[in-house]
């Protein structure tokens, strides 16, 4: 129906006769001349309908409004002078117009397009008005030249696409499945996957060797800005290999798209251990696009009169004090600020917060009484203080600590804004613990199939469990979890062992995995991989404040499709082909 795309006008086209094709962006009646700004996918161009060259036309363009789909046919011919609008591509040459159709009408907008303050449910309810945006567009150009990269960079280095299951089996990955009822098999269910982590070593096992995947994945999870209940990620796995291998894959995938979408990113990303990134960010996945690094001052305080502090620095491997120093943070903060930040920390279950101002005359603070002049001077010397400097100190147990000052480092960052933008900063983070203990249940840190440090014999060893590190990865861009791995167990009696320690009896474990454990029996190679979440590194390149601006069709906060109304209630007869019925509840007392 066109013979041009919008984009593709320019002078060189002056004189001739072409069609284009889109949607009216505005229309401006000058009192005989009609203008029309006519948008396709990624450009406008001015349309003038004008009684002396067409009545029909211009009387058609009488009746145009904001958003009718039109096909324009006429001739280009050059804007008058000071007319031209630099902004545009085509904002030399305007279209006479020589016929006009109006495929299409459109109701009253219901809200202004490319406005900001329209609530985010009304843009969700009215999705593919919101994607009809100039800003929409190009986020999801650039998410298929994304895309696109990644599959040729990986078929480059002779990976296999290959699809695995979208409803399997039900296995504890983590977070919850979503659960599909089955019809033929009545009470059973199957899962949608949480990833394709069992496949893929399945598919090593039967000599793939390098695969890949754009694959769909679903979690029945609490929602926030960076979570979706169905996403997307780049799925690699690869056999033979060890840690570096599989590290240098990943980053010259990441690379290679960051190249194709005309970014400037290092070849090579910075490391960091998790607990070095725990005890100096308080985070394992920090934001190393500003400083704040966290110090430990443990010893110092175990000197001091204060009884609280000197009680907490007495077990050292359980507790921590930690300081936050902040350049100039005596100048940009008032007493009344500081004393506030407080406040802050609390809501994350800390009992207080410390701080000295670097002053002419030496530290001052609420804690200066307890510390004799050689403490005072060991802390200015730790911290690194200059006068002008604040630092402030968070006492307690581990966890906590690491955690509410790991906060309050961000928070600081983001008052102060000390983030720069248009920025990449990647850091692999390495070393993970193997598992963590809640509540006195064992949890793998990563997934139950990582490949835990061996010992020189092979074995397993430790004095702690939670101190058994895995050998695995994540790959961390300015503070978000970009996505990660790990070398992957392969042997039937190491993966066993690690469910024994996670508190899953063989009979579990053969219930659940059995077809993996049986599988390791006929000989599975070493092997690993990682997968990069491609919602998330759209949103991060695109600046965008939400994983929902990247996603076609996105569900909000509260797993809602609020444009289909789903999810929905569906007829008894489906539910009885289901062996289903719907309980009411019943409110508690």
């Amino acid at each position: 129906m066109r013979t041009h795309y919008c984009a593709e006008v320019n002078e060189t086209h002056i004189g001739e006769t072409i069609t284009v094709a889109g949607w009216v962006s505005s229309r401006r009646d000058h009192g005989g001349l009609i203008f029309i700004d006519l948008r396709d996918k990624d450009e406008v161009i001015q349309l003038v309908c004008d009684p002396a060259d067409n009545v029909e036309a211009h009387k058609l363009a009488e009746d145009v409004r904001d958003q009718f789909v039109l096909v324009a046919t006429g001739k280009m011919r050059a804007r008058g002078e000071g007319l031209e609008n630099p902004k545009l591509k085509t904002g030399k040459v305007e279209m006479v117009v020589d016929s006009l159709t109006i495929e299409n009408r459109s109701k009253p907008m219901p809200f202004e397009l490319n406005d900001d303050k329209v609530n985010e449910e009304i843009k969700l309810q009215y999705r593919y008005l919101e994607l009809r945006t100039q800003k929409s567009y190009d986020v999801f150009k650039l998410r298929s030249k994304a895309t696109i990269a990644a599959r040729n960079t990986l078929d480059e280095l002779n990976f296999l696409e290959v699809e695995t299951p979208i409803i399997t089996k039900s296995t504890p990955e983590g977070a919850r499945d979503y659960l599909v009822p089955s019809r033929v098999h009545s009470g059973e269910f199957y899962a949608l996957p949480q990833s394709p982590q069992l496949f893929k070593q399945l598919l090593m096992v039967g000599g793939f060797d390098r695969y890949f995947q754009i694959a769909k994945c679903f979690r029945d999870e609490d929602l926030r800005a960076d979570r979706q209940p169905e996403f997307t990620q780049i799925d690699v796995e690869m056999s033979f290999c060890d840690q570096e291998d599989v590290i240098g894959v990943a980053e010259k995938l990441i690379h290679n798209i960051f190249t194709k979408c005309d970014f400037n990113i290092p070849t090579k990303f910075k490391r960091m251990t998790y607990a070095d990134a725990m005890e100096n960010y308080g985070s394992d996945k920090p934001d190393m696009r500003y400083d704040l690094k966290m110090v430990d001052v443990i010893d110092i305080f175990a000197r001091c009169d204060n009884e609280i502090f000197s009680n907490i620095a007495k077990d050292t491997k359980v507790n921590r004090i930690k300081a936050l120093k902040v350049p100039k943070g005596d100048e940009i903060f008032s007493k009344r600020q500081m004393k506030g930040f407080e406040e802050y920390v609390r809501k994350f279950g800390a009992s207080g917060l410390g701080y000295f101002q670097m002053k002419e005359d030496g530290l001052k603070g609420p804690l200066a009484k307890f510390f004799t002049e050689d403490d005072i001077a060991a802390i200015v010397e730790r911290c690194e203080l200059e006068v002008g400097d604040a630092v402030f100190f968070g006492a307690g147990a581990k966890k906590l600590v690491l955690d509410y000052m790991g906060r309050f480092r961000i928070y600081l960052a983001e008052i102060m804004d000390i983030i720069p933008e248009d920025v990449f900063e990647f850091l692999w983070v390495m070393d993970f613990p193997m598992f963590e203990v809640e509540d006195g249940k064992t949890k793998a840190m990563h997934h139950a199939f990582t490949m835990p440090e061996l010992d020189a014999d092979g074995k397993i060893a430790y004095d702690d469990i939670e101190d058994l590190k895995s050998v695995a990865y994540d790959i961390v861009l300015n503070g978000t979890e970009l996505g990660g791995g790990s070398i992957r167990i392969h042997k039937e009696d190491l993966q066993k062992e690690i469910f024994t320690l996670m508190g899953i009896s063989d009979e579990e474990a053969q219930e659940k995995f059995g077809f993996l454990l049986d599988a390791f029996k006929f000989g599975a190679p070493p092997h690993g991989g990682f997968a990069l979440g491609l919602d998330r590194l759209i949103m991060l390149m695109t600046n965008s404040s939400s994983i929902r601006e990247v996603i076609a069709f996105p569900k909000t906060q509260k797993a809602q499709c609020i444009l289909t109304q789903a999810p929905s209630p569906v007829e008894d007869e489906q539910l009885k082909e289901l062996s289903l019925r719907i309980r009411q509840q019943t409110p508690s007392t």
